[in-house]
This record gives structure tokens, sequence and C-alpha cells, in this order.
């Protein structure tokens, strides 16, 4: 077999429960024809399933595992999916991301990552976003959030403390804090939304794009 090519994709049931609700949330806040870049694309199944129902957005897969590449190739060729480019290795806390000739994207998408990773990846995510994101571009992140004013669920609760058990690198962050480091590159959250499973999809926007 050769050596970037897998029988079957992997499979993840919760992307397969959460693509649906999060696509419901794309289709509202995206335009309709653009460029997008997933990080953390994992097995593939939301950039298969977001490429399928928005055909008119060219869709950037990548992830920092080089396995989970063949994953998404898979995925990739057992859809057919002629917007979607072919899978690129990238590390967030690399310095540089893409070629420096990279057009700039529309959106930008990264969903369970910083919960399973250390905290420096929040604010190499938010600098690496506006170094590729378009003026008017947006990044969008979804996942479990802590939050100030809003009681933690039993679930998400439980959730943290198998997360920090795992890695103590590892915790659900406080939606505060993520606005913090996005501040100091000149983001700012646009939308948020309450999705299922205690879970949140928010949308991040140039600060001078919201005055």
């Amino acid at each position: 077999m050769p050596p970037n090519s897998v029988s079957e994709p992997a499979f993840s049931p919760a992307a397969d429960r959460n693509k649906q609700p999060i696509l419901d949330v794309l289709q509202q806040v995206l335009p309709a024809q653009g460029r997008a870049l997933e990080i953390a694309s994992g097995t593939g199944q939301h950039v298969a399933w977001f490429a399928q129902h928005l055909p008119h957005w060219t869709w950037q897969p990548t992830d920092a595992d080089a396995p989970a590449l063949n994953s998404i190739d898979a995925r990739i060729a057992q859809g057919a999916l002629a917007n979607v480019r072919a899978p690129l290795l990238l590390d967030v806390l690399s310095p540089v991301w893409l070629p420096a000739d990279t057009p700039v994207f529309d959106a930008i998408y990264c969903a369970n990552m910083l919960h399973i990773a250390p905290w420096e990846t929040c604010a190499a995510l938010m600098q690496g976003a506006v170094r590729h994101m378009a003026q008017d571009g947006m990044l969008i992140t979804y996942g479990p959030y802590l939050e100030d004013a809003v009681p933690t669920s039993p679930g998400n609760q439980r959730f943290d403390r198998d997360l920090q058990l795992q890695n103590p690198a590892w915790g659900i962050r406080r939606r505060e804090d993520v606005e913090r480091e996005a501040a100091k590159v000149g983001l700012r959250l646009a939308q948020r939304f309450a999705l299922p499973a205690n879970n949140l999809l928010l949308v991040w926007r140039q600060a001078q794009n919201l005055a």
C-alpha cells in the first residue's frame, strides 16, 4: 500500500454527532463562497461534511499529526471532493504555518483543539490566524468552554477533570482567557453560539471591522 493512503479513514463518533449542528451555524455566518483553512482536521469528518454542503467554498485541511493526513486523504478520496485540497502538516506552535505566497483565507476553522493541547496553542492560533486571514475574514473556534457568568455543566466539570488527569497541560479553557489572547492580536469575539453537548461555536473578527 502506498505510504500516503489508508484503506478506511479514521472515525470519531463525536465528530459525526456535531458535524451537522456546526454546519447549521456555518451556513449562517459564512458568505456564499470563499477559501477556508481548517486547523487540527483530525479524522477529516468535519471538512468532508462541510465541503459537501458548502460546495462554493474551497477547503484546506491540516493537522499536526502526520498519520492523520492519511485518514483525511482517504476521506477526501472516498467522497470525491473536488473542493478539498490535499491535507498539509501544520503545527500551530510553528512560527511558519504555510508558504509565504499562500493566498489569505476568508475563514479559519479550529474545532476541539484548545482543550487537548498546551495553553500556548491558544496564543499561537490567534497569531497564525491573523497572519493568514483576509482583512474581513473570520476565525471560528468550536469546543467546550468555561464562562465566568455561566454555570459549568456537570458533564464539562467531569470532562475537565479527566483531561487534566490525562495531561496537566490540558483542560477546558475559560472563554474570557481566550478573548484576552485574541485581543492581543486585534481579534474580538463577534458571535457566540451555544451548541449541543455543552459546546460553543465562537466567531472572531478583526476588531476594526466591528467598530
